[in-house]
């Protein structure tokens, strides 16, 4: 099972869409959930940031593999993350991606992740953030079962 955890709420439709896309797609191939969770919005980046953390812990439990979205994370190649998402599904059979607000994620978020993962030194809309993650993790699958999708 993939679970997404993501703060804040996608507004524009054309996301919307391609995220739906994307989710019947992966159904194919794993239980999917996506959870969001209210964007905070005060004048301190770190009270923000804190409070985004204290809605994200609410849907985490022990079983979960956490795998946090940071710029400073690991990159990894499409097959790369493949091979890494096929070890870690066979270890533990939920992997957990939190997707942090505009501030990024608090320090409480980061030290209860297991992999710290970037895909780019580039800043990225997290609502747009969401549709290429859930691109990438189709994209895994379609890799993992030598089917014709990825190039």
């Amino acid at each position: 099972m993939i679970k997404i955890i993501c703060v804040g709420k996608i507004k524009e439709q054309f996301l919307k869409d391609a995220i739906k896309e994307y989710e019947k797609r992966i159904s194919k191939y794993t239980k999917l959930t996506i959870i969001e969770t209210e964007e905070m919005n005060h004048n301190n980046q770190e009270i923000t940031k804190k409070k985004e953390a204290e809605n994200i812990i609410k849907h985490l439990n022990n079983k979960d593999y956490i795998i946090t979205m940071e710029i400073e994370g690991k990159e990894m190649t499409s097959i790369e993350l493949s091979k890494k998402i096929d070890e870690l599904t066979q270890k533990n059979p939920n992997l957990t991606f939190i997707i942090g607000g505009s501030y990024g994620l608090d320090e409480t978020i980061k030290q209860r992740s297991n992999l710290k993962l970037s895909f780019s030194k580039l800043t990225f809309p997290h609502q747009l953030f969401r549709v290429i993650l859930l691109e990438q993790i189709y994209r895994t699958f379609k890799i993992q079962n030598n089917e014709t999708y990825h190039k």
